[in-house]
C-alpha cells in the first residue's frame, strides 16, 4: 500500500488563496462540503465577496483580505495558490503585478508550506505553452510563448511560479502539486472579464453583437468548474511523489464561431455575430492532451458543453436581471 499522510484521514485546514475567485470560491465550498476547516485569502482584486457571501457564516470557513505579494504567517495543513487576474482584461490592467502576483506570491506560499512541511497546489495554467505548435498539448511540451509581449506577464509569470516550485521540490524536498489548467467556465465567472463564454453569453443575454476575434476558427476546449475542481482536489490527494505538471481541462474542441452558435440557440437570442481584429499572441488552438489525468488521478471531465452552458446561462440571467433591479 502507497504511503499516505496521517492527517488525510481528518478534517484538516486548508488554505485557499485567490479563494473569491471564480474556481477559487468553488473549490472553498467543495472543501467544506468535505468537512474540511478552509481559510480563503483573497485582495479582491478579481475575486468578489457575492462569490463566497453563501460561506461567511459557516463555522469552518474564515475569510482574510490579504495580498499574496506580502508574506502570510498562518498554520495550516494543507495551500491552494491561485491568487493571479486569469483573464486578459484583467491581467493586462497592471501588468507589473500580475508577474508580481505569480513569482512574490508563489515564493510566499512556497516559503509558508516550507515553514509548515505541508503539501502545496500551484493552479498553473494552459498559458504556459503559449500559441502551440503541437497539438493536442501534453505536458512535455515547452511551449511557444512571446516572453515580451502583451500577454506575456501572465504566460511568463506562471512559468517561472512552476519553475520556483519544481526547484523548492528538488531542493527542499517539498511536497508539490502542479496543474495546467485549460479554459474553465462556469457560474460565478465575472460578467466583463473578457473571455470568450461570459462575452458570448452577456452579449446574447444582452441583445448585443456577439464579438468574434478573427473569423472564429481558432479552437478552445471548455471545462466545467465543478470537473475542474474535482481533479485538483483528485491532485491534491495524491501521493508525496506525484507532482506534475498534470492538464487539467476538456479535451472536446470547438471553434470560437461553434461556441457562439451555440450559446445563440440557448439563449434564443437573436444578437448577430460580428467579427473584429485577432488580439496580439491569441493562440490559435488549445486543446489539452488529458492522459496523465486519466492515468495518474483517475479523472476525466463528465459535463458536456451544452449542459454546462445551460447552468452557465441561468447564472449570467439571474446575475443581470438581479443587477437591472
Amino acid at each position: 500500500m502507497k504511503k499516505r499522510r496521517q492527517y488525510e484521514l481528518l478534517g484538516k485546514r486548508v488554505l485557499v488563496t485567490g479563494g473569491s475567485g471564480f474556481i477559487g470560491s468553488h473549490l472553498c465550498e467543495r472543501l467544506l462540503a468535505r468537512g474540511n476547516e478552509v481559510l480563503c485569502v483573497d485582495n479582491f482584486f478579481t475575486g468578489s465577496r457575492r462569490n463566497i457571501e453563501h460561506l461567511i457564516g459557516n463555522p469552518r470557513f474564515e475569510l482574510m483580505r490579504h495580498d499574496i505579494t506580502f508574506p502570510l504567517f498562518v498554520e495550516v495543513d494543507e495551500i491552494y495558490n491561485l491568487a493571479c487576474p486569469a483573464s486578459p482584461v484583467h491581467y493586462q490592467f497592471d501588468p507589473v503585478q500580475t508577474t508580481k502576483t505569480s513569482v512574490i506570491g508563489a515564493v510566499n506560499m512556497l516559503g509558508l508550506a516550507k515553514r509548515l512541511r505541508v503539501p502545496i497546489l500551484q493552479a498553473s495554467t494552459s498559458e504556459v505553452y503559449g500559441d502551440p505548435n503541437v497539438h493536442p498539448q501534453t505536458e512535455e511540451y515547452w511551449g511557444n510563448v512571446n516572453c515580451i509581449g502583451t500577454r506575456s506577464c501572465y504566460d511568463e509569470g506562471k512559468r517561472c511560479a512552476e519553475t520556483l516550485f519544481f526547484d523548492y521540490n528538488r531542493q527542499h524536498q517539498m511536497a508539490i502539486k502542479v496543474i495546467r489548467i485549460f479554459n474553465t467556465y462556469g457560474p460565478r465567472m465575472h460578467p466583463n472579464d473578457g473571455r470568450v463564454v461570459s462575452n458570448f453569453i452577456v452579449q446574447a443575454l444582452k441583445g448585443q453583437d456577439i464579438t468574434i476575434y478573427g473569423h472564429g476558427r481558432q479552437t478552445r476546449s471548455f471545462c466545467y468548474v465543478d470537473d475542474l475542481v474535482r481533479g485538483m482536489m483528485k491532485m491534491m490527494g495524491t501521493d508525496d511523489n506525484v507532482t506534475g505538471p498534470i492538464n487539467l481541462g476538456n479535451p472536446g474542441e470547438f471553434t470560437m464561431r461553434q461556441l457562439a452558435e451555440i450559446v445563440l440557440e440557448l439563449t434564443n437570442s437573436k444578437s448577430q455575430l460580428v467579427e473584429k481584429p485577432l488580439p496580439a499572441d491569441d493562440p490559435q488552438q488549445r486543446c489539452p492532451d488529458i492522459s496523465k489525468a486519466r492515468d495518474v488521478l483517475g479523472w476525466k471531465p463528465e459535463i458536456e458543453l451544452r449542459q454546462g452552458l445551460s447552468k452557465t446561462i441561468a447564472y449570467f440571467d439571474e446575475l443581470l436581471t438581479r443587477d437591472a433591479r
